[in-house]
């Protein structure tokens, strides 16, 4: 009977390692998750206003819509911190059967490529920030409903930064982790 090994725990190589920007991402990544709970109660509130009382809630839809990208953003240094970032790995895998380090170099530069990848994605989103703070950008209809978009675009640039720097903080971790051997943990 053929054994396959248990790569589940072996890779990805960042899974499991110590982060010291993972109380930071985790307190992000929590209040992601009770503005994701804040954001379903809204929307119920609305849709119950609508359909049985014939008052929706103004500016729902639009709050929503800018708070999904928000939200992502302020969960992603949680995913890099416990390893949970979507990749493709089977190639790796196979790699890192032949040789441990080829496998602990591309991991370290998947992790290098991440960070440098989040702060492009910081940086292009910098403009955009100082702008909607300098010209007061908002978004709805004046009168009725307005919400300035400076924060939406901040949490973007600040959870692309703390994104990139979580994966940066991987590497001393990394590198200290025994090399991969393709065993069954």
């Amino acid at each position: 009977m053929h054994n396959e090994p248990d790569f589940a725990s072996e890779t990805p190589a960042v899974a499991g390692l110590t982060n010291p920007l993972q109380g930071v991402a985790n307190a992000l990544a929590a209040v992601g998750t009770v503005w994701i709970f804040l954001m379903m109660l809204l929307i119920v509130a609305d849709v119950l206003g609508r359909n049985f009382f014939d008052a929706p809630i103004t500016g729902v839809a639009e709050f929503a819509a800018r708070s999904v990208a928000s939200i992502v953003f302020l969960q992603l240094a949680a995913a890099v911190c416990s390893g949970r970032m979507t990749r493709s790995d089977f190639l790796l895998r196979i790699i890192g059967k032949r040789s441990p380090a080829a496998f602990k170099a591309l991991e370290v530069f998947n992790v290098i490529v991440g960070a440098l990848l989040f702060f492009a994605l910081a940086f292009i989103a910098w403009p955009e920030l100082t702008e909607a703070v300098k010209i007061k950008e908002y978004f709805g209809v004046q009168g009725v409903f307005t919400v300035v978009t400076w924060p939406f675009r901040a949490l973007i640039v600040l959870g692309s930064v703390i994104a990139a720097v979580a994966y940066l903080a991987c590497i001393p971790s990394l590198l200290r982790q025994p090399p991969f051997n393709g065993a069954q943990a």
